[in-house]
């Protein structure tokens, strides 16, 4: 297959977040790019949504929250820090049914060590969510209160459905999307749609459907847009944005076949000129009348299904072509010196692996002790993250680790003699994989993991850059182990710092020995089974409250 070219067609993209990237990617097949910003995003004018789903959750009057974000997790926790005791709403939190769409909040919930019941694979719309929901809970579903943080706008269907099979829903938004400041750029774009200077577009979320149709009304040219979008080539990332596109009375021309901005650059590269030969080589595509407009919106497209795009394939690996190996190490690079915790960084490793290699599976483990425990996966495993431990020498993923060698199964992986199927991941039920060994110093301290629904036989540079990237992320795991036994160190000695003063006290009040004071609180550390830091808190609080009671009689 040839190297994918848009071939100096002119793409438009609304990304805002990563502009630069998607710029430099279409320029790397050879497309000519508009990148136009299309939102902002702005803390809502009131939080009092926010605060009163607060007071419900403490006043235990909520039974199951749905998460639709991993931002959305860190803003509700912030909003709601600033009115509550933080400790208390996560100890609430920790005591409902918890769903999460999709891998960013279930990543953003684990890091405030919240438990997830139900996740979803992609592409996690909103029918996956209610799928997962149905499947777990059934008619118990009807009992629940629950409430949904939204993200930018209301998701108008899963509302009415939830609302259908539940006591009580509550929507709770906690940040929203606004146009940007200056629409100027994105009037601009509109004008050359219209002028027929666009030849392919890029809706990579919803609300950038939404802000263009938006704008256009604004300037009254929506109609005449709509009309010039069917003969462009139109590139949906998935499910849930062409569900808006198709609400506007269009139909995406395809979905890429990961949800994910390098495999959607590249695919459209491959793709857009063949889409526009057949557009606007077709009469249905000249241009419909103005007096036509109602009767086109009124028949809108059949909503489903919108095609995708072949399986990837080696020569369709999103970023791999569309980035040299040195800006693939670079974004690796940039995820470990974040200040992110481990878990987070590890996710993030994970999502650059996946858009290089075109992998369905994609495992990170570390090794502590004799064991590799998994810290990250590209599909949703709530419950086998932290939790899943394969001891060295198990399975090919023990066996690289206990060697210390790469291994590469190009097809019917199951059949080699190393491997050690794993009830609980269904991945292993797939046919081809790639362990990379995680070093640091010359010491395994995890293991990369990749695998394959299909035949694949990884290429040297594959191999290579992968190679690599265990040897970053082997010192990140290195640097978090050292870091976590720093302050397990620190509180050692602070501990000690404190039993110290304790004994101190029961020396001198009691008249004892210094073993005879440690044995006491021994003993009272066995009987009320709390630790001796406990013990020796409660002491040095008692001395305090004791001199403090002191001083104000003095007074």
């Amino acid at each position: 297959m040839p190297h994918a070219s848009f071939e100096g067609l002119r793409v438009l993209s609304l990304e805002t977040r990563r502009e630069r990237e998607v710029e430099k990617l279409i320029r790397t097949y050879n497309g000519d790019p508009l990148v136009v910003p299309s939102m902002r995003e702005i803390p809502l004018s009131s939080n009092t949504d926010c605060v009163e789903f607060g007071h419900r959750l403490l006043a235990g009057e909520i039974d199951l929250i749905v998460f639709m974000t991993g931002v959305g997790v860190a803003k509700m926790m912030e909003v709601l820090s600033a009115s509550f005791d933080r400790e208390k709403i996560l100890q609430q939190l920790c005591k409902r049914q918890i769903v999460a769409r999709g891998v960013k909040p279930v990543a953003a919930l684990r890091e405030l060590q919240i438990p997830v019941a139900v996740t979803t694979a992609e592409p996690s719309t909103w029918r996956e969510v209610l799928a997962q929901m149905d499947k777990k809970y059934g008619d118990t579903l009807a009992r629940y209160d629950i409430a949904v943080q939204e993200y930018g706008a209301t998701n108008p269907e899963l509302i009415a459905e939830l609302v259908h099979r539940c006591a009580s829903v509550t929507k709770v938004p906690v940040y929203q999307w606004g146009l940007p400041l200056d629409i100027a750029p994105l009037q601009g774009a509109i004008r050359e749609i219209i002028d027929g200077s666009i030849d392919v577009v890029l809706f990579m979320t919803a609300v950038q459907v939404i802000h263009l149709f938006h704008v256009a009304s604004d300037m009254g040219v929506a109609d005449e847009m709509r009309r010039a979008l069917e003969s462009i080539a139109i590139i949906s990332v998935g499910p849930t944005t062409t569900e808006e596109i198709l609400h506007y009375g269009l139909k995406p021309d395809f979905e890429p076949s990961r949800p994910r901005m390098g495999f959607m650059v590249n695919e459209a590269a491959q793709y857009a000129r063949k889409v526009l030969a057949e557009k606007r080589s077709s009469d249905s595509f000249s241009g419909a009348k103005p007096e036509d407009e109602a009767a086109t919106v009124a028949s809108k497209p059949p909503a489903w299904p919108v095609q995708q795009v072949a399986p990837s394939t080696s020569t369709m690996a999103g970023f791999r072509d569309g980035l040299a190996p040195l800006d693939i190490l670079q974004q690796v690079s940039s995820s470990l010196t974040s200040t992110d915790p481990l878990h987070v960084v590890l996710s993030r490793i994970v999502a650059c692996v996946c858009a290089m290699v075109p992998c369905d599976s994609c495992f990170i483990y570390t090794l502590e002790e004799d064991k590799l425990v998994l810290r990250a996966s590209r599909n949703p495993h709530a419950a086998e993250i932290d939790q899943l431990k394969v001891s060295v020498g198990q399975g090919v993923t023990g066996w690289v680790a206990e060697h210390r060698e790469p291994v590469s199964i190009p097809e019917r992986a199951s059949e080699d003699p190393r491997f050690s199927a794993f009830r609980n991941l269904p991945e292993d039920t797939f046919e081809a994989m790639l362990c990379i060994p995680v070093l640091c110093a010359g010491r395994v301290v995890g293991v990369l993991n990749l695998q394959h629904k299909q035949p694949y036989f990884h290429t040297d540079l594959e191999r290579r850059l992968l190679a690599t990237i265990g040897v970053l992320v082997g010192a990140e795991i290195e640097r978090a182990r050292l870091e976590t036994e720093n302050l397990q160190l620190a509180d050692r000695l602070e501990s000690r710092k404190v039993i110290d003063r304790a004994k101190g006290i029961l020396q001198r009040d009691l008249k004892i020995s210094e073993d005879e004071a440690y044995r006491m609180m021994q003993k009272e550390s066995r009987q009320r089974r709390k630790s001796m830091r406990e013990v020796a808190d409660a002491i040095l609080l008692s001395e305090s409250m004791r001199l403090g009671s002191k001083t104000a009689e003095n007074r």
